[in-house]
């Protein structure tokens, strides 16, 4: 259980044995590459990382001292043959990388003839090994299959050959007068013949293998094999196999009389003891067990001899723990799969002595690959004392140590677990800081395995609320991201709390029941609301915060989609009543299955239209779960047929309230498109433009026909627009109508934009996506009329502005300071200072005289175009969206027609995005 002098010699040897990085000569390259499946490699260049070798036998035949020829994964279908040679201390070096499921295969074998200096490691050899004439050749880590021939030869009088870590599955033959051939911690199989034979070869060391056999003897040493070495084996002799090449007698260790003088034999373990015609058979005698053996010869006095394999190997109480002879010839420090020399604390050191070398190819470990920690305190203040327990699962918890680091610059704390459950280790933190504890193990041979946990060390002091508010806004146009408009968060990070919080209770404000530990609140509406934040932390202490909170609607780009039908209450034989709401669900999510949009909408774009009303009334429509505002979007006369755009944001529960003022009528509402922050198009909002009047060119638009108007790419409208707004008027009707403008002319929709009468101008606007070419297409149903097409704004890409919707507000009524006379104009304020444009509902009523409202930003100059048109005896409302002059202003102007009424009512507003 203790290292010993001749295991510390050992150590120290494996830098003789196993050999050590060296330095290429001046001016060479320290590597090669091989790499058959990179396109860019080549047998004529120079083997660089860039430009690899295709094979190996090219690089081969150009590697010098002191070089590593790197060989990267795949099939080499070649013959390789090592002919050249290193020099002491800077050896020809074979590299073919650590991990052995991706070892490069030689499948027509390796012969290395007249080398020396040479290390070949990592390569899997299906073709076989053979060393002929050679001098210090290191064969490490190989995976050689051959079958019934040998799958590693070593011969022709070579010198200092060593095969050691290696997988060989097929026979083994060391002959023809090679001298100091090692052979270590390997892994041999053979099944038609002895897994290893020894022939003519003296000074060959056998130590530390597993070896499996199936006929004749499981180690054959042989003819002038004097002062050979067999130590630290295990030999498993299985029962005899048909297959065998020759009827040998089944023995574990034979040593032909020419072999027997200088030949040693101890610290062995052989199974099969009823499958064996004798253990041993030695110098011509055999011996069926150890003792006999050792009477006779002197020799395996500490051999051990088992009837089957059972609980022999790499597993507890197995006999090869810590028991061979760790100062045997060519013993190495570290086993078949590279682990070190372990000292099992549970088993006795009965190796030679005191020795915990196990015999074998693989050395017992402790099992250790995770290790656990817990923190009694992860969140207290500066002062209080930390107490970390660590356990690993490493099968020998006596010989564990355990390195913690807290995380705040001081040294670690080295504590072992010893006989207990766990380790402990204990620190008090003298300041704030969110340190990262990171505990070590430490097996007994040096290996590490680390694990880390975040600890919050607080300031000491009273537990004080504190907190921030942020909107929640969507982040992407899925139908499942459904963050409603007017949602805040609530972030209670800046509490200085010294201990953990384990409860928080918010008031948002608005009268609903205070919430626990939910931090994401949706309004119902817009407006300031005192939030307030109560925590309580672990050790009973109670603090609130208030503070007011502004929330409204955020800046949003606008998404068109093609127009569908929303409501028709004439399909289910209902009917609105005057002073009763009734809730639109909009296509926000899932809510409407046929027309599945984005969850995330802020604000709807409808076509509103009232029809067959009872008596004169008007309509409001206003975002759901809110007051019904002092404000209309559709005026309509008894027995008539009005439309307006309503731009409305969508309510908390996704839905839209409209109501009649009085009366009865029938709703129709077309979905239009909708605005969401962080998608969508920015819009450029321009004075009213002329894009068609069918008076002037074309002729009245007769009924079932369609006519395609240019809107993109003219009239400083860009080509790549997709979607523009429009104030639309309809003169000249022959019959009651209606009006459709749509983006695909193969494509009309079931909807309408304008509903028509004759002898009446009627206008409306519509936001119609572009279609093909940069066009849209107008229909009309039945009869004839001239239309008039004015552009007030453009969607895309490079539009300019960010649409913001408010709850609608009325801003100006000239019924309380008198009508706007025929030719005079008149400004309306209370628009946000910085808005770029706005959309609003503006209303005529008790015109005097047919004429028109021309709606512009003020300070410039007034268009020539209509906004909508006044009739004497109708109120006309018209959703208008025009660009906003110096100081949040835009001027209403009446045509020559006759006084009238004006109402300016706000649906939303344009800023630069």
């Amino acid at each position: 259980m203790r290292a010993t002098r001749t295991v510390v010699l050992l150590t120290a040897g494996l830098v003789t044995l196993l050999g050590v990085p060296v330095s290429a000569a001046a001016g060479a390259p320290a590597s090669l590459y091989v790499d058959k499946n990179d396109a860019a490699c080549s047998d004529t260049g120079s083997g660089a990382q860039a430009a690899p070798f295709c094979t190996v036998a090219a690089a081969a035949k150009t590697v010098g001292p002191g070089q590593t020829v790197r060989i990267k994964a795949g099939v080499y279908a070649e013959a390789v043959t090592v002919d050249r040679s290193g020099e002491p201390g800077r050896p020809i070096t074979f590299d073919g990388g650590s991990d052995v499921q991706s070892f490069p295969e030689l499948s027509k074998g390796l012969t290395l003839s007249g080398a020396g200096h040479v290390v070949v490691r990592g390569v899997r050899a299906t073709g076989g090994v053979k060393v002929g004439r050679s001098t210090d050749v290191e064969l490490d880590r190989m995976d050689v299959s051959r079958g019934r021939v040998e799958a590693v030869v070593i011969g022709e009088g070579s010198t200092g050959v060593r095969l050691t870590r290696s997988r060989l599955r097929g026979a083994v033959r060391v002959e023809g007068g090679s001298r100091g051939t090692v052979l270590g911690r390997n892994l041999l199989l053979g099944v038609y013949q002895s897994p290893l034979t020894v022939v003519d070869a003296p000074g060959t060391a056998v130590t530390n293998n597993t070896l499996e056999g199936m006929c004749g003897a499981t180690v054959s040493v042989g003819g002038a094999s004097t002062g050979s070495a067999v130590f630290n084996n295990v030999l498993h002799t299985n029962a005899g196999s048909v297959a065998c090449q020759s009827a040998e007698p089944r023995v574990g260790i034979a040593v032909s009389p020419e072999a027997a003088e200088g030949t040693r034999a101890d610290y062995n373990l052989i199974t099969g003891e009823k499958a064996l015609t004798a253990a041993y058979h030695w110098s011509g005698t055999g011996y069926r067990t150890p003792a006999a053996f050792q009477a006779a010869t002197g020799q395996g006095a500490h051999d051990i001899l088992t009837a089957s394999r059972e609980g022999v190997g790499d597993m507890p109480g197995s006999p090869t723990i810590d028991s061979a002879d760790p100062t045997a010839p060519g013993v190495l420090p570290s086993d078949f799969a590279g682990d070190p020399v372990a000292d099992d604390p549970g088993v006795p050191n009965t190796g030679k002595d005191g020795g915990y070398l196990d015999r074998g190819a693989h050395e017992t470990q402790d099992g250790l690959s995770q290790v656990w920690m817990v923190i009694d305190q992860t969140y207290a203040p500066a002062g209080t004392p930390v107490e970390v327990q660590a356990v690993s699962n490493s099968q020998w918890p006596t010989t564990m140590a355990y390195e913690v680091d807290f995380g705040d610059g001081t040294a670690p704390v080295v504590t072992r677990q010893g006989s207990g459950a766990n380790a402990v280790a204990k620190h008090v933190y003298t300041g704030p800081c969110t340190c990262t504890v990171k505990v070590t193990a430490v097996s007994g041979v040096g290996k590490r395995v680390s694990t880390e946990k975040s600890t919050k060390v607080t300031a000491a002091g009273p537990l004080t609320a504190a907190f921030t508010t942020e909107p929640v806004l969507p982040a992407t146009d899925s139908p499942m991201d459904g963050v409603r408009p007017l949602t805040i968060r609530v972030d209670a990070g800046s509490t200085s709390a010294p201990w953990p919080v384990e409860r928080m209770y918010v008031d948002y404000g608005d009268g609903s029941p205070a919430q626990q530990d939910d931090t994401r609140h949706t309004y119902a509406a817009p407006g300031e609301y005192k939030v307030t934040v109560t925590v309580h932390d672990t050790k009973g202490a109670v603090s609130t915060a208030t503070r007011s909170v502004k929330v409204d609607y955020a800046p949003s780009g606008y998404v068109a989609t093609a127009p569908f039908r929303l409501l028709d209450t004439r399909a289910g034989g209902t009917a609105l009543w005057g002073g009763s709401p009734t809730a639109v669900t909009l296509p926000a999510g899932l809510s409407v299955p046929d027309h599945v949009l984005s969850g995330g909408m802020a604000a709807a774009v409808l076509n509103v239209t009232v029809t067959d009303a009872s008596e004169d009334t008007h309509l409001s429509v206003w975002p759901s779960g809110q007051p019904r505002p002092a404000t209309s979007n559709v005026n309509v006369r008894k027995g008539g047929t009005s439309s307006n755009t309503v731009t409305v944001p969508v309510g908390a529960d996704g839905r839209v309230a409209a109501q009649l003022n009085s009366g009865r009528a029938a709703l129709v509402v077309d979905f239009v498109g909708y605005y969401q922050p962080g998608i969508g198009r920015r819009f450029s909002p321009m004075a009213p433009t002329r894009l068609a009047d069918t008076r002037a060119a074309g002729g009245a638009l007769g009924g079932g026909q369609t006519r395609t108007v240019k809107v993109a790419g003219t009239a400083g409208i860009p080509a790549d627009a997709t979607a523009v707004a429009l104030n639309l008027t309809g003169t000249g009707a022959t019959e009651n109508a209606h009006v459709i403008a749509y983006p695909d002319p193969a494509k009309r929709p079931a909807t309408s934009n304008l509903n028509l009468e004759p002898g009446k101008d009627k206008s409306n606007q519509a936001i119609v996506p572009v279609g093909p070419d940069g066009s849209i297409t107008l229909y009309t149903n039945t009869g004839s009329a001239h239309l008039v097409l004015d552009a007030v704004g453009w969607y895309g890409k490079d539009g300019t502005a960010l649409f913001t919707p408010t709850v609608p507000r009325r801003l100006a009524d000239t019924r309380s300071t008198g009508k706007l006379a025929p030719g005079a104009t008149t400004t309306v304020t209370g628009l946000p200072a910085g808005a770029l444009g706005a959309a609003l509902n503006v209303t005529a009523t008790e015109s005097t005289g047919p004429g028109f409202l021309t709606v512009y930003g003020y300070g410039t100059a007034r268009p020539g175009a209509s906004s909508l048109n006044t009739r004497p005896g109708d109120t006309v409302p018209n959703h208008v969206t025009t660009p906003v002059g110096d100081g949040g202003r835009v001027c209403v102007s009446n045509s020559y027609g006759g006084s009238t009424h004006v109402i300016t009512d706000l649906l939303g507003y344009f800023t630069r995005g």
